[in-house]
């Protein structure tokens, strides 16, 4: 791929408008990405503005991620199907329409129903914006666009808390969607005009409708299942119980059809490689680990720690901030060290900061918290970068691209998952932190004592003595979940010796958002 081709003799495209091209590319990947993290610190103005709980609001985020992954491992078979170009236009006009109706929404259902079409929508534009810049760039120049194309990967995430808290704080949450809007539609005509003239012949397969079915139900009972779970009491309801065996029953039919399917919808062959099976196990704990952290600080810090959206956003962007001036030397250093030392390296890394997290107090300010969340960029890198390219090089050539959406979209799964059990826990440590505090809180009555003795009338001293064991449950709640998040990078690191040097080096780039 020296020069690029085009199917229907035009010449194609170089100079400015082959750095054009590259920009619309790039900001499709990057909305795709910023739309997975600019809902974490507008989850409490979004439930409050439908009149739902917190714990009910992260559906606003798990129903994105949960479809976003369901699609990604399709974007191949529809783009061999209908044409790259074509699937990534129709994937960017129904992302932004799809955005309006989330800011349109009057109910938390309504809003569910369009976050799920909107990851419908946004997973292919991930990995076929990467697609179509190998396709259009001369192979001399592709890795500077495959770099640019990486830094909105890295550059979305800081900017999705920050620009999610400011819009909500000056605007309203509606907002945080309808800027999608003019993007998609612009990217959308620009690059359907700059860009068919790349289209490749289509490729007739037949889809895995099976397959696919198996997928979706399994999936979406496992993520109803979690999410529900806290609100029903668990297994102590029918629906969860019905929806666990829907899940399990899914599932195992799922791997055993897809085993034996001619052209399975998702290529589970992949994982007869060693290497590739512990590299999908060690991005996915330690993905888990960090992504429901990255949703717990701004719930916490908003709800219980007086912040802003806009605050909150603040203090959490500092992680991607500091990953982005790492990532280049991360993505030196994994050509030329063994990539498992510096995964272990980076996820120990990890790891260690969140466990001195364990310590936090009500007491901490602005940059107390934000102290360990920059400490967290530098590692970041050094465990997501060297694991893609591991992880790829452990699997044929032949078989790149359908390992690269298998890890994406287990890598995204594990996200959602991690959602809404650390949300579910954490709000079960609250109330049990609550119940046994309340009868070591205050024995001598000696606060008690100093309240009355101020004037305070009886029912406003139970009250303060109240918000005061309330605050401390959620410290305490906290700081055990970020030891539980702590222990789960520990054991990540440890996974990743289980794999085998790899023979071969893959860009890391390769292996999409």
């Amino acid at each position: 791929m020296s020069q690029p081709q085009t199917a229907n003799g035009q010449a194609p495209l170089s100079g400015g408008m082959l750095w054009a091209a590259a920009v619309i590319l790039a900001a499709a990947n990057f909305i795709a990405v910023l739309d997975m993290t600019i809902a974490n610190v507008s989850v409490p103005n979004i439930a409050g503005g439908l009149g739902a709980t917190t714990s009910q609001g992260t559906w606003v985020i798990t129903s994105y991620a949960v479809a976003e992954a369901i699609t990604v491992p399709l974007t191949g078979w529809l783009a061999a199907r209908f044409g790259a170009v074509r699937v990534f236009v129709t994937a960017m006009a129904a992302f932004g329409a799809f955005s309006a109706l989330c800011g349109l929404s009057n109910s938390l259902g309504m809003l569910v129903f369009a976050r799920i079409c909107q990851g419908l929508a946004g997973g292919p534009l991930m990995p076929l914006s990467q697609t179509l810049l190998l396709r259009i760039f001369p192979k001399e120049k592709a890795a500077a666009a495959i770099g640019l194309w990486s830094m909105t990967t890295l550059v979305a995430p800081v900017l999705g808390p920050l620009l999610g808290g400011h819009l909500c704080d000056e605007y309203s949450w509606p907002w945080i969607f309808w800027i999608n809007l003019p993007i998609a539609l612009l990217c959308g005509f620009i690059a359907w005009n700059m860009l068919k003239r790349y289209e490749l012949p289509l490729t007739r397969n037949p889809i895995d409708r099976v397959g696919l079915a198996l997928l979706i139900v399994w999936v979406g009972a496992l993520q109803l299942m979690l999410d529900e779970g806290k609100d029903l009491d668990w297994f102590s309801s029918h629906e969860i119980v019905a929806l666990a065996v829907i899940a399990v029953v899914g599932f195992a039919a799922f791997l055993i059809w897809e085993l034996h399917e001619e052209h399975p919808v998702v290529d589970l062959r992949v994982f007869r490689h060693r290497g590739f099976s512990v590299s999908v196990l060690t991005i996915s704990l330690a993905f888990a680990a960090f992504f429901g952290a990255n949703v717990l600080t701004p719930q916490w810090l908003q709800s219980y720690m007086g912040y802003t959206a806009t605050s909150a956003g603040m203090a959490t962007c500092w992680t991607g901030i500091f990953a982005v001036f790492v990532a280049p030397i991360a993505a030196t250093l994994s050509h030329r060290v063994d990539p498992r030392k510096l995964v272990f390296c980076g996820v120990i890394w990890l790891g260690i900061i969140t466990l001195t997290r364990t310590v936090a107090t009500t007491d901490m300010d602005y940059w107390s918290v934000s102290r360990p969340l920059m400490l967290m960029g530098l590692g970041l890198p050094f465990f997501f970068v060297p694991l893609t390219g591991l992880a790829l090089a452990s699997v044929e050539e032949r078989e790149t691209a359908s390992a690269a959406g298998l890890m994406n979209f287990l890598r995204t799964l594990s996200g959602a998952i991690a959602t809404s059990l650390i949300t579910t826990v954490w709000d079960d440590q609250i109330t049990r932190n609550h119940a046994e505090l309340v009868g070591l809180a205050d024995q001598d009555q000696s606060i008690r004592t100093l309240l009355e003795s101020s004037g305070m009338a009886a029912d406003a001293v139970l009250q303060s003595i109240d918000r005061l064991v309330t605050s401390q449950s959620v410290m305490l709640a906290t700081n055990q979940m970020m030891a539980a998040v702590g222990i789960a990078f520990l054991f990540a690191a440890s996974a990743i010796w289980l794999a085998p040097k790899p023979r071969r080096k893959v860009d890391a780039s390769a292996g999409g958002h």
